[in-house]
């Protein structure tokens, strides 16, 4: 079982290089509300930690790579974002880790939402209690 969908993104490559397309209702099944992204991670220091109640998120490593802990409060499981080419679309009530980053990751990502503290399950414990 997949706890997340991979998204093909528009990818057009010619001599000149590599265009990589993803559009809101098209690639991103969601109208895009914010867009961030992180850099210079730590190879060692994971980030994320947290589901939301609502938001629904497409990341896209655009350079390097990391691996993406996806956890649904039964199944757990290890994706890797490596290929700049595919999105990783990832609902509401999902707890989610990244980790193991390449030196040179740029972790790109879509959210149907602005940034909403109210949204966030920080703990896991109230995590396993939504999710039973």
């Amino acid at each position: 079982m997949t706890l997340a969908k991979w998204i093909d993104l528009k990818a057009v490559s010619d001599p000149r290089g590599l265009l990589v397309v993803a559009e809101a209702g098209r690639q991103i099944p969601f109208d895009i509300r914010r867009v961030y992204f992180m850099r210079d991670l730590k190879v060692d220091e994971p980030r994320g930690f947290h589901a939301h109640k609502a938001l629904e998120q497409v990341a896209v490593c655009v350079a390097g790579s990391c691996s993406i802990i996806l956890d649904d409060g039964t199944t757990r499981e290890e994706l890797r974002c490596e290929d700049p080419t595919k999105g990783l679309y990832v609902g509401p009530t999902i707890w989610h880790e990244m980790q193991d980053f390449s030196p040179d990751c740029v972790l790109l990502m879509f959210a149907s939402a602005e940034y909403d503290e109210a949204d966030y399950i920080r703990d896991m414990s109230e995590f396993k209690e939504r999710t039973s």
